[in-house]
């Protein structure tokens, strides 16, 4: 974990890099539409994102603290006795135990090689959030649309029941049906529309926007068929999570601080130089220059042997996090992977096979109706199974990109790149 030239400019481009996004013009908060521009907007926007991002800046700092040398002493003498002045002066420079800078650079590198993991984490956690509230809003624009097109349905249908009463073909009943679902199918969709400003609130809230900021309709994504094992996850969550990334480096720092705990039952040694003038001699006055050295004494080991438990209990309390952390992480991965892999199924559930078979039961029973060969409850039952359907597969597409955004914070990896599975289609006609 020793510093070097190539660590500290990959550094250097790290932070240029992030300078130059951040000066980056913002997508127009007022046409967002794309996830990408949501993305981009909360890069550049998130509060808590920059504040990560000055705690790695800060912790790059401690490095150059770290390898340097303490502050060479000067002094300076001056001295009279017996008429005759003498003065003098010395510098000296005190340098740690063999090994100390070096343990103490090494800290300091994998505490900021940290510091950038938990800036990740936090990246990848905002894209998440983001990612959920879009899909939730992406799903909420869809369901008002499709509700609006059942209430345009159920309105034809009431038209359909009436004009057959009026001539006697159907009863009266058949018309209050229609108007009763006319109402509820209003209800829905009043209901749904009144959605929108919470729905609104929460993305605005991730974005770092005012709650009542308006945000147009977003365009829906297309759909990716996405295909992936727990072992493939498994193997991506230890390489690339950045929080069980981030433990890695506290326990190395932390075993670091053992090693400059360790140090201390060794002495601190100086070197200098001494220059005296007026020094009195046989020959009278003359300048004498002396080197000097000088060793701290290291006696109170139950001091230092406290500082050296402490750095080990330290590492100690890392090393069962890392454990607690990468189990827990497992877990939520076991989780998202099969409500992942449930959504896929009820995508292809509803999209393939239910919602064709309900649309072409709504047009038989239409048409079987209007022969008189059917009741009007058969056809707004087929009516209801359609919304039903519909509805169920919008929420299984925003379900599905969901659970694949959580899959993709946890691994660090952009799964929709690297698994993507033979069949890409819109979303819009799964």
């Amino acid at each position: 974990m020793k510093p070097n030239k190539k660590f500290t400019v990959r550094i250097v481009l790290l932070i240029l890099c992030a300078q130059v996004m951040a000066a980056g013009a913002a997508p127009d908060s007022n046409n967002l539409v794309k996830l990408e521009d949501y993305l981009t907007f909360a890069a550049l926007n998130s509060a808590e994102l920059r504040a990560g991002f000055e705690g790695w800046k800060a912790a790059l700092q401690q490095i150059p603290q770290a390898r340097s040398l303490p502050d060479p002493m000067f002094t300076y003498e001056f001295d009279t006795e017996m008429g005759a002045k003498m003065e003098g002066f010395s510098v000296m420079q005190v340098f740690p135990w063999f090994g100390t800078l070096e343990a103490r650079t090494d800290a300091a590198a994998s505490a900021a090689k940290a510091a950038y993991k938990r800036y990740e984490s936090l990246k990848l956690k905002l894209f998440y959030d983001v990612k959920q509230a879009f899909y939730e809003y992406v799903y909420l624009a869809a369901a008002v649309e499709i509700a609006q097109e059942n209430l345009d349905l159920a309105k034809y249908f009431e038209e359909v029941a009436t004009t057959r009463y009026q001539v006697s073909a159907a009863s009266n009943p058949d018309v209050i049906r229609a108007q009763t679902e006319v109402a509820k199918l209003e209800y829905i969709l009043v209901s749904l529309q009144q959605l929108r400003a919470p729905t609104v609130a929460r993305l605005n809230s991730v974005l770092n926007r005012p709650g009542s900021a308006p945000l147009p309709w977003p365009q829906k994504p297309d759909y990716l068929a996405v295909t992936m094992n727990k072992d493939q996850l498994l193997v991506l969550l230890k390489l690339n999570n950045p929080d069980l990334a981030s433990l890695d480096f506290e326990l190395q720092s932390a075993k670091n601080a053992i090693a400059v705990s360790e140090k201390r039952f060794f002495p601190d040694f100086g070197i200098g130089v001494k220059k005296e003038r007026g020094v009195m001699s046989e020959n009278g006055t003359r300048d004498a220059v002396m080197m000097m050295f000088s060793l701290n004494v290291p006696i109170w080991r139950g001091n230092y042997e406290a500082a050296k438990l402490q750095a080990k209990a330290q590492a100690e309390r890392i090393r069962q996090e890392r454990i607690n952390a990468e189990n827990n992480i497992a877990a939520q991965a076991a989780q998202a992977l099969y409500d992942f892999e449930d959504s896929t199924r009820r995508i292809s559930l509803y999209g393939d096979t239910l919602i064709s078979k309900a649309q072409e039961l709504v047009t038989n029973s239409e048409a079987a109706y209007k022969a008189g060969t059917i009741d009007f409850l058969d056809l707004i039952d087929a009516q209801r199974m359609l919304l039903e359907y519909r509805l169920a597969c919008e929420r299984a597409l925003a379900d599905n990109a969901q659970k694949l955004a959580e899959l993709e914070m946890l691994t660090g990896s952009a799964l929709a790149d690297l698994h993507v599975g033979p069949n890409k289609q819109d979303a819009n006609n799964p």
